[in-house]
């Protein structure tokens, strides 16, 4: 028997919960993973954004794909699945905080790092992480005695229904949007080693883009400060854009604060998100939507791991879930400083494709 994760958010979770709970989803990109699992094998199941073991999903039959929606009415993009038998489902209150010291002091990839620290957090960006066996037999232990004799860990109802979200029916399709609470504290002042900090992530994005193969884009008014850390090799840094687009669209694209380009083409576009309110970054991924609504690009909000959820929040505000192309949320994800370090230090990075950034993103 293998373990492996299996992450809801608050609005998957409650999709899940109300439904037969015998058929669980993932994205295509994990098509590769999926064929590695077999019968028997168990989903320990986890929730994002509030940070709970909630269960456990027995593994029936090797994967299917199938594109008919599992709780909506269209546009399902869980449509790699397995059928499954739910063992453990726990209500919200009864799920496990992951910082419970008795959780966090036994698992693995937990025991050795602060509460505090997101380095721990790589085992959680995805599902289908492998865990070990014995942090998963642990868990599935713990997960069966919270069923039948669990604590309450009490959680404010009206938070988590703001991070569920609602669904509204767009001419098309329906999405799910937010609308976050305005934070009386957030400013937009910065302090000098925050601003520091994000050119210095502007730099290893840029070293990650040239070791992969790619040109790369930053913008005039931040290349004297990110050079400062990164040396790029001769005609890596572009200096004009080889794009055909009109000037109101250049305008937009030279301003985002990195690009990775093969050719004519933008691959990826990154936002790095310093400021406390994270608005101009997301804005202006997307005006770029907006503006070229046919544009095939991924696109990152890089920010600081402690500001993961405000960005997962903010990009399924109302007027970025109406675009024409798709909801933002659907095409941009977060990267937390932290994974960019650690993309960095991969040691073969000059023979990984671009697609292992997929294995350091974060979707709302």
């Amino acid at each position: 028997m293998t373990y492996y994760t299996n992450l809801f958010s608050p609005e998957t979770y409650v999709a899940f919960s109300e439904s037969k709970r015998d058929v669980s989803g993932f994205r295509i990109r994990q098509k590769n993973v999926a064929s590695q699992i077999k019968p028997g094998d168990r989903f320990i199941c986890y929730v994002t954004k509030i940070s709970r073991w909630v269960g456990i999903l027995e593994i029936m039959e090797e994967y299917f794909e199938d594109d008919t929606p599992l709780f909506y009415t269209e546009d399902d993009p869980y449509v790699i699945r397995f059928r499954v038998k739910a063992h453990v489902w726990l209500p919200k209150e009864k799920a496990i905080p992951i910082h419970e010291n008795g959780v966090w002091n036994h698992l693995s990839f937990t025991q050795e790092h602060s509460k505090n620290s997101t380095a721990w957090t790589g085992k959680l960006r995805a599902s289908l992480n492998q865990i070990t066996e014995q942090d998963g037999q642990f868990l599935e232990e713990l997960l069966e005695m919270q069923k039948t004799n669990g604590l309450t860990y009490p959680i404010d109802g009206d938070y988590f229904q703001k991070l569920v979200g609602q669904r509204i029916r767009r001419e098309d399709k329906t999405v799910t949007v937010t609308v976050p609470q305005e934070d009386e504290t957030e400013t937009n002042t910065l302090d000098e080693p925050t601003i520091r900090e994000s050119y210095r992530i502007q730099a290893l994005l840029a070293q990650i883009g040239e070791s992969m193969g790619f040109k790369i884009w930053l913008p005039r008014s931040d290349r004297s400060n990110v050079l400062q850390e990164w040396k790029p090799s001769e005609d890596v840094l572009l200096n004009e854009l080889p794009l055909n687009y009109d000037e109101t669209t250049l305008k937009t694209i030279e301003q985002i604060d990195m690009l990775w380009l093969n050719r004519r083409s933008i691959f990826r576009a990154f936002e790095v998100e310093h400021s406390t309110a994270i608005y101009s970054g997301i804005l202006r991924m997307a005006d770029l939507l907006a503006l070229q609504p046919n544009m095939n690009i991924r696109l990152h909000i890089v920010a600081p791991f402690e500001r993961r959820d405000k960005v997962l929040q903010e990009i399924q505000r109302p007027v970025f879930s109406l675009l024409d192309r798709a909801p933002l949320s659907e095409i941009c994800t977060f990267i937390s400083y932290d994974s960019v370090m650690e993309l960095s230090e991969e040691r073969y990075i000059s023979h990984m494709s671009d697609a292992v950034l997929e294995e350091y993103t974060e979707e709302s």
